[in-house]
């Protein structure tokens, strides 16, 4: 499988991949790709890890906003709310990584320049 982000390198399973929530520190298995190092942890070790946290009393709960999504050209749009943009300080030129969770979710991540 290659790496959805850099589309370069293989996807090899570890289980090595350290998060950090609250001070404490969580390994957990997933994969990590061979040319750019990126890891994704496997959905069901992060749902573990989250319920983990959260009994700890370390794990907040996200923030959570629904919001639709718009058709435009031969893509969908995915809009900011302005107050959300502000507390990142995104200027609105960012590029963005997005990656594939699960059957349902897409992390997005900010490209830092």
């Amino acid at each position: 499988m290659r790496c959805p982000v850099c589309g370069k390198g293989a996807l090899v399973s570890v289980d090595d991949i350290l998060s950090e929530i609250g001070g404490l520190t969580f390994v957990e298995h997933g994969h990590r790709c061979s040319a750019c190092g990126k890891e994704f942890i496997a959905e069901q070790d992060s749902d573990r890890t989250a319920r983990v946290a959260r009994r700890l009393g370390i794990w907040g709960e996200p923030l959570k906003l629904h919001r639709k999504l718009s058709a435009s050209g031969r893509g969908v749009v995915l809009r900011i709310p302005e107050d959300l943009r502000k507390s990142m300080g995104l200027k609105g030129s960012e590029s963005v990584s997005l990656v594939k969770v699960g059957k349902s979710r897409v992390l997005v991540e900010i490209e830092s320049n």
